[in-house]
């Protein structure tokens, strides 16, 4: 009777495993933004002084971390690109290493954030708006809209 019972057990436990599997759908997208940049891009050196150490701490580098690739070296494989990288920097939003969208240059913090807001919101990529380096009362005016 015991070895019934278990037998019953793994088959229940084995059709829950697979209707959870089914109701959750696909496993979601690898999500990563690519800088093309060179050495001695004054644009580049601007990008990384102004946004390049609070990046991975925003809600969007969370969800497209940067994944930085130099434009004199050859592409790593994984990556594939809708055309040839003419001007640095250049960020690409990769989706499973597929090219979806991009930004060629630095037009500055407040044009990138924007740019950058558009091209995930355009792939359905989840992620917070707020930034590692606005204030606590910035925050709490924007979320709770208190002063």
């Amino acid at each position: 009777m015991f070895s019934r019972l278990t037998t019953l057990f793994r088959h229940k436990l084995f059709a829950a495993a697979a209707a959870l599997l089914l109701l959750t759908g696909p496993l979601a997208a690898q999500t990563a933004l690519l800088m093309a940049e060179e050495p001695g891009c004054i644009w580049c050196a601007r990008w990384n002084s102004e946004i390049g150490a609070i990046y991975p701490k925003t809600g969007e580098g969370v969800a497209a971390p940067l994944r930085r690739v130099n434009v004199q070296d050859p592409l790593p494989a994984d990556i594939a690109l809708a055309r040839h990288v003419n001007f640095t920097p250049t960020f690409v939003l990769l989706v499973d290493g597929v090219e979806r969208n991009r930004i060629e240059g630095y037009p500055g913090e407040d044009f990138f954030w924007g740019l950058l807001a558009h091209m995930l919101d355009q792939e359905a990529v989840s992620y917070t708006h707020l930034r590692a380096h606005e204030t606590r009362a910035f925050i709490s005016y924007a979320v709770f809209c208190l002063k």
